[in-house]
């Protein structure tokens, strides 16, 4: 299997080259990404629990799935690619927010992307891939943003930075 490439990007979002993910991650470098929020019909917001064998953050709470786009696939196409192969089911999603963030991670690698947050809505269990998540949950917004205050050890760094970016865009 060869390994994944990333988009590396300007601060535009134009595309300036691919690079294995794990180099970028390494390098720091800023490369295009997406993370999905999926919400039930309550306005929950499904969450993940990574799985306890992930290369890092393994067993930390965050968003419903993320990941990178592959050269020439949209934001959509690939926020729906990743929610089945993660999740094990399908969702429209829609393209809301974009920004850059960055967060170094404690075994020397670093996320530098520029993320777009794709929202859908889905009311049913998901089919997880152990690969990829232990559990899941639903939570309120509100919810989230207190246990964060009170727990942040529990939650990924992106989750911390893109929950907090998503929420003051929909508290606007």
């Amino acid at each position: 299997m060869t390994e994944e490439k990333v988009i590396l990007v300007n601060q535009k979002d134009e595309p300036i080259g691919l690079m294995p993910k794990m180099e970028a991650h390494e390098k720091g470098l800023l490369h295009r990404a997406f993370s999905v929020f999926i919400f039930n019909e309550k306005n929950e917001l499904m969450l993940q629990q990574r799985a306890l064998s992930k290369y890092h953050s393994p067993g930390l709470w965050t968003n419903t799935c993320c990941s990178h786009q592959r050269e020439g696939e949209s934001n959509i196409a690939a926020g729906k690619r990743r929610l089945q192969e993660e999740m094990g089911f399908s969702a429209e999603l829609e393209d809301t927010i974009s920004f850059i963030y960055k967060a170094p991670f404690d075994n020397g690698l670093t996320e530098h992307e520029f993320d777009h947050i794709l929202v859908g809505n889905y009311n049913e269990e998901p089919k997880l891939n152990p690969e990829e998540a232990e559990d899941w949950k639903w939570m309120g917004l509100e919810e989230v943003a207190k246990d964060m205050e009170v727990n942040p050890s529990v939650y990924t760094e992106w989750f911390k930075i893109i929950f907090d970016k998503y929420y003051q865009s929909i508290q606007r």
